[in-house]
């Protein structure tokens, strides 16, 4: 889990070094100017269709406890069973308002021509209960008064909520809390038929945010359906990097394979979805290849990876693990805080500059394992075996990956993940060359958020990276994890670090 510190070599001719090491491609005041506007998360209609599940089943719970609460327990005292039927009623209600398509945006959208579905879905909820009821013969052990207020009190609930929503969802869109934003890749006639065919969908959901092009104004034009071009496809991954973009839409034929592959390589390695626009085309994939806005089919390229309620749950894993590590971890932090502390001078915590999310530069905590006056936070040389300016308790807390426990912290604040591809320091190099001129497609490592322990090193990939293969190496696990991600998959990971990495000879 250790890694080594570089010093940055000289940069390319003409080019100007970016956050994360890499050649930046200055993007145009007014792209930077649209970039801050879109500074901000948006929320994507999966995660408010999701919450609207979520906050519909819990109100039809709350209003048959409440029911229950205030008549049933004042005569007749507190009968479990009750809470059972309550919860298998809310969960069947939701099953079937799912399978009517009562979630979808355009159904949240429209709340008195989704009434008459509700209002079905609730009353066969009902019905059903009744049946099973009367064949089990259990009917007699419920309040009528009960079961009859509940299903009064759960109708107004969803008609009251249905509203809510419907009026929440139409000003999000307006004020764009939830929208998706994308970029347009291609200019001319094709980009404007494309946004034309958008801006036609009665429930579109996308906001067009500009347009990028390496093709001159004479076949270019720098305004293309009253959308600015904003600059080459070079220049928008800059922009992708300091704006929230969702999406990036290829507005090219195609049959023009060449040029499609020569933009993927390019645009691959950001964190967004991945679309070819397929709305004009004659040829015809499986329907599982597509997408669509409304009637524009997208032929899906790329998918944002670790999006939407997988996000959401891998942050809860983070927390909760966080916290345990924490707690476990504890006396084990206290005593290598005592040894630094006592053995050298200095402080306790190391702090260094690495590569995060999307290339943001994040400050990665440690134990300090190095002599204070000869730390090198940034990272002019690569710690090697037997290094003089390593502290004793810092070659053994190094060996054994204890001066990473701090990181932790890191997981806990949102910077870190506990697992996933581990952030390299910001100048970290091979030879003189910077990791990205050795690996084509790096910088697709940062596409999740990078982690304490990873794929990658419970493999054998730590420690100093003296030869060009080991990055290789290293970077191929970690794609091969973004590309393969699941809970139970960092599970394994995060159990197997331990007894893969205690006492590695890789790390000095």
């Amino acid at each position: 889990m250790n890694e080594p510190d570089r010093q940055p070599g000289p940069k390319p001719a003409g080019a100007v070094e970016g956050g994360a090491g890499e050649p930046e491609h200055k993007v145009g005041k007014l792209a930077r100017q649209i970039a801050r506007q879109l500074g901000d998360d948006s929320y994507s209609p999966t995660m408010i269709t999701g919450l609207t599940r979520l906050f519909e089943v819990i109100g039809l719970s709350l209003c048959g406890i409440a029911v229950f609460t205030f008549y049933v327990v004042p005569k007749s005292g507190f009968e479990a069973y009750y809470l059972f039927t309550i919860a298998a009623g809310a969960l069947f209600a939701f099953l079937l308002l799912q399978l009517c398509d009562a979630y979808q945006v355009q159904s949240l959208r429209s709340v008195f021509r989704t009434l008459p579905k509700v209002f079905l879905c609730w009353t066969i909820t009902f019905a059903v209960m009744t049946a099973v009821a009367f064949f089990l013969k259990v009917g007699a052990e419920y309040s009528r008064v009960w079961f009859g207020s509940w299903f009064l009190a759960g109708m107004l609930f969803l008609f009251a909520y249905r509203y809510f929503i419907a009026f929440a969802i139409r000003r999000w869109a307006r004020d764009g809390t939830m929208e998706r934003r994308a970029v347009i890749v291609g200019g001319g006639a094709a980009a404007e038929q494309l946004i034309r065919a958008l801006e036609q969908q009665p429930d579109n959901d996308v906001r067009i945010c500009g347009i990028f092009d390496d093709r001159s104004e004479r076949r270019s034009p720098a305004v293309v359906a009253g959308y600015p071009k904003l600059g080459n496809v070079s220049e928008l991954v800059e922009f992708a990097r300091l704006a929230r973009i969702d999406m990036l839409i290829l507005s090219l034929p195609l049959t023009a394979e060449k040029r499609v592959m020569e933009l993927l390589k390019k645009l691959w390695v950001l964190p967004v979805d991945i679309r070819l626009a397929a709305h004009s085309s004659e040829l015809r994939f499986r329907p599982r290849a597509y997408s669509s806005i409304g009637s524009v089919r997208m032929l899906d390229i790329f998918d944002r990876p670790i999006n939407d309620w997988d996000s959401v749950a891998k942050r809860i894993f983070d927390i909760v693990f966080s916290l345990l590590g924490i707690i476990v971890f504890s006396p084990v932090m206290l005593a290598t805080a005592i040894a630094v502390k006592a053995t050298s001078k200095g402080p306790i915590i190391f702090t260094q500059k690495r590569h995060g999310f999307n290339n943001e530069v994040i400050n990665v905590y440690k134990f300090r394992s190095m002599y204070a006056d000869q730390s090198d936070p940034t990272a002019r040389n690569a710690v090697t075996k037997n290094d003089p300016r390593v502290t004793p308790v810092g070659r053994f807390i190094r060996r054994t990956s204890i001066d990473e426990l701090p990181q932790f912290f890191n997981a806990l604040k949102g910077d870190l993940s506990l697992v996933g591809p581990r952030p390299h320091a910001v100048h970290a190099q091979s030879h003189d060359r910077m990791f990205a001129e050795v690996v084509d497609g790096y910088f697709a490592r940062h596409r999740v958020k990078p982690g304490v322990t990873g794929w990658a090193q419970i493999n054998g990939w730590r420690g100093e990276i003296d030869d060009d293969e080991k990055i290789k190496q290293r970077t191929a696990y970690d794609l091969y994890y973004i590309e393969n991600w699941s809970l139970l998959f960092d599970l394994k990971i995060l159990f197997l670090t331990p007894v893969r990495l205690f006492g590695s000879e890789a790390a000095y």
